[in-house]
């Protein structure tokens, strides 16, 4: 953008008067851009968490599902962005009947397909108006994928690749769209957005996504457990609990670590404005730290009051509880409702987590004690610990009065809409994920077969463990038999079956 030369005489005031316009074009553009700036960091922080559930859950296989999980993590990733592409973004943001006309409809979007139409391709918006489109675009692809990276470490090691895809195509492309949509888009019928026709007058608040993303992952997870049943081994004839050999908690908990830190991207970025907005983005940041470092802390006692001994597994489920459970609320909580919030996420992890097991569902990785439980948990806290100033900054002003949390004087209408929220997420999700693994079962098939789970999926899909097996030898050089036993009956298996 140049300005024009102003020279005294006629025409002096409307040059400089178009210059004066250029310029605050100028710094309206760069406020802009600084904003995109923010959300693409964002986006590469929810990649980089890509990498944590990576090694989460190839922590926690057994060495010969290790090519497996690692292969169901990258594809989910890679297809899923081609669904997002094609339906998903269209699905979660585009308009619907209530943008358009002031219709009921706030269930599903109708543009936004494909990266086309004005929503992506306008020229009449400035490139840094687009950009920030753009940016947008891929950081809610993120979200995406972190809700369906959160199924796959639930049925690992014996759900088969093929079923597993499906799954996560339908996650990303359509079951996870639609909550978003009804939830956070302008026109969702549950959306805090909505300027009337509020739920319980308040709509949904899920700042960051205990819910939208959690909850349903977390959900998603749960019914995989159940439907594709537990790993052969992991429960005894009597129904005692067996535990099964883990590849390494170094990897768990670098792996949590990592999570951690892209949760700084998952929570405190979603204010998705940096310019103005600095005082929220710590705040986030703040309470968010408060809160998984205070579960992992309250996890770990809980399992050693119990258990006798420091499990390091409490203590990195706990603190990625603690991050799901306050993301709801990071923007509105008080640093000391988000350690009360943590706390409380911790345990409610422990209890969860020992209760499938007592219901003899193998969550391989406690994805749902995590996500679900904890995401439920951060969504009802919203509706206790909304704070009534912070309410109005982050939303309205105008409901402030009305909507924050019960523990601030608000009344029950913000708790209210969180629970007719939770509701609805297990209703929608339970039934989609049902309907998508009971057509699975009957096409392609939920799970490997006992022969291949046995030997390993790595061995009969993904050209065998050498690359990781080291043959343990004899005091007079000779290969021991455990690991003969072991290659006679990969160079003997039938792999002809579906994946």
């Amino acid at each position: 953008m140049s300005y024009d030369t102003c020279f005294d005489g006629v025409g002096l005031a409307e040059c400089l008067n178009a210059n004066l316009i250029k310029s605050l074009q100028r710094e309206e553009d760069l406020t802009v851009d600084m904003n995109t700036l923010f959300v693409l960091i964002g986006a590469c922080l929810l990649f980089f968490m890509q990498i944590g559930f990576a090694f989460v859950e190839v922590g926690s296989v057994q060495m010969k599902n290790q090519k497996n999980i690692l292969s169901n993590n990258v594809l989910d990733v890679s297809l899923g962005v081609i669904a997002w592409y094609l339906i998903g973004y269209g699905i979660a943001y585009g308009y619907d009947d209530y943008i358009v006309d002031g219709k009921e409809n706030g269930f599903i979007g109708t543009n936004g397909y494909f990266l086309a139409g004005d929503s992506f391709r306008d020229d009449d918006v400035s490139d840094s108006q687009m950009g920030f489109k753009w940016a947008n675009w891929v950081y809610q692809w993120g979200f995406a994928a972190s809700c369906t990276a959160i199924i796959s470490g639930a049925v690992m090691e014996r759900i088969s690749t093929s079923c597993y895809i499906l799954y996560a195509m339908c996650m990303t492309g359509f079951i996870y769209p639609i909550m978003v949509h009804m939830t956070w888009s302008e026109g969702g019928w549950m959306s805090v957005f909505r300027e009337e026709n509020l739920l319980s007058e308040c709509g949904v608040v899920d700042f960051a996504g205990s819910g939208v993303i959690h909850m349903t992952g977390g959900i998603a997870a749960l019914i995989g457990a159940i439907m594709v049943g537990p790993r052969i081994g992991r429960f005894g004839p009597n129904g005692e609990i067996l535990k099964l050999p883990q590849l390494s908690s170094v990897y768990q908990t670098v792996g949590t670590l990592a999570l951690w830190f892209g949760s700084y991207g998952f929570n405190a970025m979603s204010c998705l404005y940096l310019i103005g907005n600095g005082y929220a983005t710590a705040r986030v940041m703040i309470n968010s730290t408060l809160s998984g470092a205070i579960a992992g802390a309250c996890s770990t006692l809980f399992a050693l009051v119990n258990d006798g001994y420091i499990n390091s597994a409490a203590t990195n489920n706990g603190i990625l509880s603690g991050f799901v459970a306050v993301a709801s609320v990071s923007g509105i909580v008080q640093p000391e409702g988000a350690i009360v919030i943590g706390c409380i996420a911790g345990i409610i992890y422990q209890l969860s987590s020992r209760l499938l097991l007592k219901l003899r569902i193998d969550d391989s990785i406690n994805a749902s004690p995590v996500h679900l439980f904890s995401g439920a948990w951060g969504m009802i806290a919203t509706g206790l610990f909304a704070e009534e100033t912070n309410y109005g900054k982050a939303y309205y002003p105008g409901r402030q009065d009305s909507c924050c949390g019960v523990f601030y004087g608000c009344g029950g209408s913000q708790l209210a809409a969180q629970i007719v929220f939770i509701l609805v997420n297990l209703a929608w999700t339970s039934f989609t994920c049902i309907a998508v693994l009971v057509i699975a079962k009957f096409t392609i098939g939920l799970r490997v077969s006992d022969e291949i789970e046995e030997i390993g999926i790595d061995s009969s899909k993904h050209g065998g463990i050498v690359d990781y097996f080291i043959e343990p030898k004899g005091y007079d050089g000779s290969i021991a038999v455990g690991s003969a036993d072991l290659q006679e009956k990969e160079a003997n298996m039938n792999i002809k079956e579906k994946v």
